[in-house]
């Protein structure tokens, strides 16, 4: 019988977070595939893990992926971990997962702590939906098609940054959405100098111009407001003339007293001044 990957779950600052779980089966399992083995290291040492470790990481994801499914194959069971927090999260476990649905592996996740979750409950900003998109794009260009969708996204966004690219992101964020955006800035998450910075995108850009941002960055971002949308919506009908706010309708197929009710509803006017003004 092929072996199962367990996604595993680790601390992402504050090791109390480890569940009891996620120790037995980094334990229990054949071998421990890690971001970065130096940086596990510790982890395992303090746990008193004496498993056995690979390197899996972004620039072998595909060679070593397609060792560590022969090995499940063979009936070994693996455990995959990341520097911090959920595998497959804004790291190359996605990939090993999909080798094993392919190869007819069994995976299964042992579930923990998510930077990008803590940050969302910690934000004060809604809950309900959200839009995780990790770390943006280098190239400038894809960031921007990125950055113009998330403009018009009226779920909250969640980022990570960087230090050192944060006021870069915060002075494109303000010139895509806006300044007065609602954001929460967290940081250090977990650890002994955790911090929430709830705040607007302008006066984020002003206090990084003067602190030098230090440790990794979560950015929580207000979704778009209905009251945005109706805002501009209304500035563009009222940009158009009525017989072209008419046509738009009747263009569509819809009835001359349908589309004379649509355009005062979108105008916020009665349908008699639709009337007298198309006279």
């Amino acid at each position: 019988m092929a072996g199962i990957l367990y996604l595993c779950a680790t601390p992402i600052g504050n090791l109390e977070d480890m569940t009891f779980r996620a120790v037995r089966i980094l334990q229990e399992v054949n071998l421990i595939a890690a971001e970065d083995t130096r940086n596990s290291i510790k982890l395992l040492n303090h746990f008193e893990i004496r498993t056995p470790m690979t390197s899996y990481h972004e620039y072998n994801k595909i060679e070593k992926g397609h060792r560590l499914v022969e090995k499940l194959l063979e009936g070994q069971n693996i455990a995959l971990i990341t520097d911090a927090g959920t595998p497959g999260i804004s790291d190359p476990g996605e990939e090993l997962v999909k080798m094993c649905y392919e190869a007819g592996i069994t995976v299964t996740s042992i579930p923990g702590a998510a930077a990008c979750v803590t940050a969302l409950t910690l934000s004060g900003l809604s809950t309900r939906r959200f839009a995780f998109e990790a770390f943006l794009p280098m190239d400038k260009k894809e960031r921007r098609e990125i950055l113009n969708r998330l403009s018009e996204e009226t779920r909250t966004i969640i980022l990570y940054e960087a230090p050192h690219r944060l006021l870069r992101t915060l002075t494109e964020l303000s010139e895509v959405l806006g300044g007065e955006r609602r954001l929460t800035v967290c940081r250090e998450l977990t650890k002994k100098h955790e911090t929430v910075f709830r705040t607007t995108i302008t006066e984020a850009c002003s206090y990084y111009t003067q602190q030098e941002p230090k440790g990794e960055c979560v950015l929580v971002l207000e979704g778009k407001s209905r009251e945005e949308i109706l805002r501009e919506e209304q500035k563009r009908w009222e940009e158009m003339s009525l017989k072209e706010h008419m046509e738009y309708y009747e263009k569509q197929g819809m009835a001359r007293k349908d589309a004379m009710k649509a355009v005062a509803k979108d105008r916020g006017i009665s349908k008699r001044e639709v009337y007298q003004g198309l006279l």
